[in-house]
C-alpha cells in the first residue's frame, strides 16, 4: 500500500493490472479495513472482483461491503466515497468475461473454484464521481 500511495496508484509487477485500495467496514466489528484490489474501470467507477485466488469462499471484503455497501476507494492520487452493489446477468457476464480477457489470472481463478465469483461494482458516491479528498 506504501508503494501503491507513493507512485500514484503504480506498483511493481502490476503494471499490466491496475489497482485500487478499497476502504471498508467489518460487518461484524465496524472497523475500517483497507485492501488492495485488482479494478476495472468502468463509465461510472470500478469493479472489482472476489476471486480469493480462486479460493472456495468468498473473501472477507466482499461479505463486509454486503453489509456496509458504504466504502471509500483510493484511484491514483485520489480518494472517492463509493457505494458498493453486486453485477448480476449480462452485466456481471459482460465484466467478468472483459476481465478474464484482460488478466488471463482470473480465468485460472475461475477454474480452481465451484462459486461464481463475484463482481461488484463501486459507483462514486452521489454519482458525481468527484474526488472527496486526496491521499
Amino acid at each position: 500500500m506504501d508503494e501503491f500511495r507513493a507512485n500514484g496508484g503504480h506498483v511493481v509487477g502490476w503494471e499490466r493490472q491496475p489497482l485500487l485500495l478499497l476502504h471498508h467496514r467489518g460487518a461484524r466489528t465496524g472497523t475500517w479495513r483497507v485492501n488492495p484490489l485488482a479494478r476495472q474501470d468502468l463509465a461510472t467507477g470500478w469493479a472489482v472482483f472476489g476471486s480469493k485466488g480462486g479460493a472456495p469462499t468468498d473473501p472477507d471484503w466482499f461479505r463486509n461491503l454486503v453489509a456496509n455497501p458504504d466504502a471509500r476507494v483510493e484511484v491514483g492520487d485520489f480518494t472517492f466515497g463509493v457505494r458498493a452493489r453486486i453485477a448480476t446477468g449480462e452485466e456481471r457476464e459482460w465484466i467478468w468475461e472483459e476481465q478474464k480477457r484482460r488478466n488471463p489470472a482470473f480465468a485460472a481463478y475461475e477454474e480452481r473454484t465451484r462459486r461464481q465469483i463475484p463482481v461488484v461494482i463501486l459507483e462514486p458516491a452521489g454519482g458525481s464521481g468527484s474526488a472527496v479528498g486526496t491521499s
